[in-house]
């Protein structure tokens, strides 16, 4: 195959990935229970055992957009260190050899 066939049949294959799980789930959402997630169910399942937090947060973000900002700016840093040890590391292997 060369590599015009194999981009088509690429191409074709991430638009069915893409299509078949709207297909598969038309119309059908968190009432179902398809989308429940395991956040909602653990805080259920907490909540049931009868357990009280013994402390609360000090700081409570003003929106969920500003607690989406936080989170973002929080995952960034940390793959702005990891990026960094990561090239540090290759940079002193392409420096011995």
């Amino acid at each position: 195959m060369d590599t015009k066939t194999t981009n088509i049949v690429l191409i074709i294959l991430v638009v069915i990935i893409a299509i078949l799980p709207l297909l598969m789930y038309g119309g059908l959402g968190e009432d179902e229970g398809y989308f429940g997630g395991s956040d909602g169910a653990a805080g259920d399942a907490i909540e049931e055992s009868g357990y009280e937090p013994w402390f609360s947060s000090f700081w409570e973000p003003p929106s969920g957009e500003i607690e989406s900002l936080l989170f973002a700016l929080q995952a960034a840093i940390g793959a702005l260190i990891i990026g960094y040890f990561f090239g540090l590391w290759r940079g002193q292997k392409n420096k011995e050899n």
